[in-house]
């Protein structure tokens, strides 16, 4: 019997805190590295965004309903050594998101249960106290109506951003558990943009190739670095609250953008590209744009060597379901959105240049002209919440 995870588009009390945030952290860098590097292969030459931190939740679920090998590839590729650990951390970072100031930020979880099933007692427990995961019995056999009741769910916790998650194809009466994450983010710029500034501008989508596309501007003081590993320029965005951000990587050379995702394949690259940075007074031209992403989550995370749950037989979902110990994961799907406007930015992404204020600091301001393809991080504090790659 098959299990659906749908996805949108992101430890032990003896531990002290500053390492439960530090595994935490681990691994979801890990975690987003290795998913991003599968998003943008198979959507190559497209702008993509992504949130692999939306995956963590229904996989670490999966997790701990999972025996043997099989729950083995989850946590490896999680970067959790243990369930207990797993728990903590998720319990610390939903704690920690549900506070974030200035900014809204929400997540939300749903096991669908197919009607005449019952959830496994522990991973009741666990699902209702550690994932704040709602839970619901469906008629799997109504295909068409359960997938619109779980789209609608799925519309009401992202700001109607993402529609349409649950093909009804992909359901059915052989279908006995539906997982769903969501995650909508909305911030507004520290700095905003002035909008009388913004322009339509040269994009260089290659060397060869330029767009036009609106172009906002602004100069306040950034943190802004430079990293001569990744050859790539640094620049920190912070939304109102200051304890999320939005980092743009923009590299030096026009036709630089997929050298740079390959060397991000290592996750410790980017972090020490962030330690470049400093406050500086910084003209930034940032296109204004829209990104909507659908990944396909099964592929991806087999390529990341996690094959068991998604083979029948192998999968060892025994903890999932009261009698069942014959379930695997059959489809798995994230739809991701960005938009970063001159307000700010939201995610479940002209005149002349001539009315920007001068500088009165006797030190020239930086210049990041975004006018060629880069990456985006979309964080609260040192956790990648969403990313993705801008190509116009």
């Amino acid at each position: 019997m098959k299990l659906i995870i749908c996805v949108l588009l992101l430890t032990a009390a003896a531990l002290a805190d500053s390492n439960v945030e530090q595994l935490l952290k681990e691994g979801n860098d890990q975690f987003t590295a290795k998913l991003f590097q599968e998003a943008v292969k198979s959507s190559a030459g497209k702008s993509v965004v992504l949130s692999a931190f939306s995956v963590l939740t229904p996989l670490s679920q999966l997790a701990l309903a999972s025996v043997g090998e099989s729950h083995d590839e989850i946590l490896n590729a999680i970067g959790m050594p243990s369930d207990n650990l797993t728990k903590e951390a998720v319990a610390r970072i939903n704690t920690r998101l549900s506070s974030v100031k200035g900014v809204e930020l929400k997540q939300a979880n749903k096991v669908y249960v197919s009607s005449g099933f019952t959830l496994n007692d522990e991973f009741a427990e666990v699902s209702k106290n550690v994932f704040h995961s709602e839970v619901q019995n469906v008629d799997f056999s109504d295909q068409t109506g359960t997938a619109k009741q779980i789209n609608e769910w799925v519309e009401d916790h992202t700001n109607k951003r993402i529609k349409d998650l649950v093909d009804p194809n992909s359901i059915g009466s052989d279908t006995v558990t539906v997982l769903v994450n969501a995650i909508y983010f909305k911030g507004r710029w520290k700095n905003p943009f002035i909008k009388l500034a913004t322009h339509t501008r040269d994009f260089y989508v290659t060397k060869e190739n330029k767009v036009g596309i609106p172009m906002m501007h602004n100069k306040d003081d950034f943190k802004y670095g430079y990293s001569s590993e990744l050859g790539a320029k640094f620049l920190e965005l912070p939304y109102v609250g200051e304890e999320t951000s939005f980092v743009v990587v923009l590299p030096d050379e026009v036709d630089g953008v997929d050298a740079l995702i390959k060397k991000l394949e290592d996750p410790a690259a980017f972090t020490r590209g962030l330690q470049t940075m400093s406050t500086q007074d910084v003209v930034v031209a940032l296109p204004k744009f829209k990104i909507e992403t659908t990944t396909n989550l099964k592929q991806a995370l087999q390529n990341m060597n996690i094959a068991k749950l998604f083979t029948a037989g192998s999968a060892r979902l025994d903890n999932l379901i009261k009698g069942e110990n014959n379930l695997y994961v059959s489809d798995a799907v994230q739809k991701a959105f960005i938009e970063v406007n001159e307000e700010g930015a939201e995610a479940a992404g002209g005149n002349e240049f001539g009315i920007v204020p001068t500088s009165l600091s006797r030190i020239p301001p930086k210049f990041f002209t975004a006018d060629h393809p880069f990456v985006f991080f979309l964080m609260q504090n040192d956790v990648i919440l969403f990313n993705g790659v801008f190509r116009s």
